[in-house]
């Protein structure tokens, strides 16, 4: 078996655009990202560093342990190389593995024939030695293998995570196109949301948005809501290092009665969903919910606050006529009532999000999904800007 303790290179990867949040969170829960790449952060760590950030990072998808890395010019010469190394440090004869591959080569057609090879060369590594071999299929429920081959250099990891860690594990209603978690995450931590200020969450839909703002907010981690990830399945693993982490992060958990969270939408169908994912989440709390159009949502007097809308970005033929009112309406409503607010509009239609009308301090990038999105901020000052700093938009008091 390994040693869970030893350092190794860990790679974690994460949707595309959002590397640079989840290197801030790295950096907050104390670790030295060396690398930052657009799908990936780079950094040294151990087995049981795998397990603590599965377990508290919010934009990742998956946490890798590097097994070995070699030079690879051709797919005829990949089954030897994996065939001798130590798999049986890793599983057991009778256990069961899965094989995921990313390559991009030209002696590869079909990345399925890759998972082929390598499930071949560890199991007849183990039938040579032990007469039997692991089963294997295409489930990661236990022990996951990821293989990385670019150009002529190649390496192989243990996925640690093995389900991808975008689904935070709360949300048992996902509403109509949903923001994945994750990628809720990683807005607000781009936003600059300071995780003190009122957060107002009109057109909420399922609730994502306003959920995570809560859990960053009184440090809820989404280990709170997993048990199970593909490492455990690896010799060597302690539960008693799990349980010891889990009783931490609920340990963590900020009691924030003073913090103001508001979530409305026009659909009463919405703020159900939104009710039960929050109570799911251990937050419902600590969320007002609203029934109403977002014209009419309340927005408490303050000096500083994030209002942030999700309004959907009009993938379909005719709609993007009728939703040009809503864009625009949506302008007017930050000017005519969310002064001293931060307005963050995340939309996946960049024609649609200068209707507007108002000059966004930021346009973040994102990606949801394959959509090419931005996060537009706003600054909503009250009165007359500070001279020298810039604006989009100055509301009378």
């Amino acid at each position: 078996m390994i040693d869970f303790n030893q350092t190794g290179r860990l790679v974690i990867t994460c949707y595309d655009r959002n590397a640079p949040f989840l290197e801030s969170e790295l950096i907050e829960l104390g670790f030295e990202p060396e690398g930052v790449y657009r799908t990936h952060v780079e950094l040294k760590g151990s087995l049981y560093d795998c397990l603590f950030l599965n377990m508290h990072l919010r934009t990742a998808s998956h946490v890798l342990y590097e097994i070995d890395s070699f030079p690879l010019d051709h797919i005829s010469n990949l089954y030897p190389i994996v065939k001798e190394l130590p798999w049986e440090d890793y599983i057991d004869p009778d256990g069961y593995f899965s094989v995921i591959s990313n390559v991009r080569h030209e002696s590869v057609d079909n990345p399925l024939f890759v998972n082929v090879k390598i499930k071949d060369a560890i199991a007849d590594r183990f039938r040579e030695k032990f007469g039997v071999r692991p089963d294997s299929g295409s489930v990661l429920n236990e022990a996951v293998f990821q293989f990385f081959w670019k150009g002529d250099e190649a390496s192989l990891y243990i996925n640690t995570s093995g389900d991808t860690l975008i689904k935070h594990g709360y949300r048992k209603i996902p509403g109509t196109a949903p923001m994945m978690e994750s990628l809720a995450a990683a807005t607000l931590i781009a936003s600059g949301w300071d995780r003190k200020s009122p957060f107002i969450n009109p057109m909420c839909g399922a609730g994502t948005v306003v959920i995570e703002a809560v859990m960053m907010a009184t440090d809820r981690f989404p280990g709170l809501f997993r048990d199970d990830y593909a490492m455990m399945y690896i010799k060597g693993y302690d539960a008693g290092v799990y349980y010891d982490l889990k009783k931490k992060l609920q340990a963590k958990i900020k009691d924030r009665p003073e913090l103001v969270f508001i979530a409305s939408d026009i659909s009463e169908r919405a703020i159900n969903a939104s009710r039960a994912n929050a109570k799911a989440a251990g937050v419902e709390d600590l969320i007002q919910f609203e029934t109403c159009d977002f014209r009419d949502a309340s927005i408490p007097e303050t000096d500083k606050g994030s209002l942030f809308f999700n309004p959907e970005y009009g993938e379909r033929l005719g709609e993007e006529e009728s939703l040009e009112t809503t864009y625009r309406e949506i302008g007017d409503f930050m000017k005519q009532r969310c002064a001293g607010y931060t307005g963050l509009v995340f939309t996946g239609n960049l024609d649609l999000g200068k209707r507007i009308g108002l000059k966004p301090k930021r346009r973040i990038p994102f990606y949801n999904g394959t959509i090419d999105c931005r996060l537009l901020v706003f600054e909503l000052y009250k009165g007359s800007r500070q001279p020298g700093k810039a604006s989009s938009v100055d509301v009378p008091k």
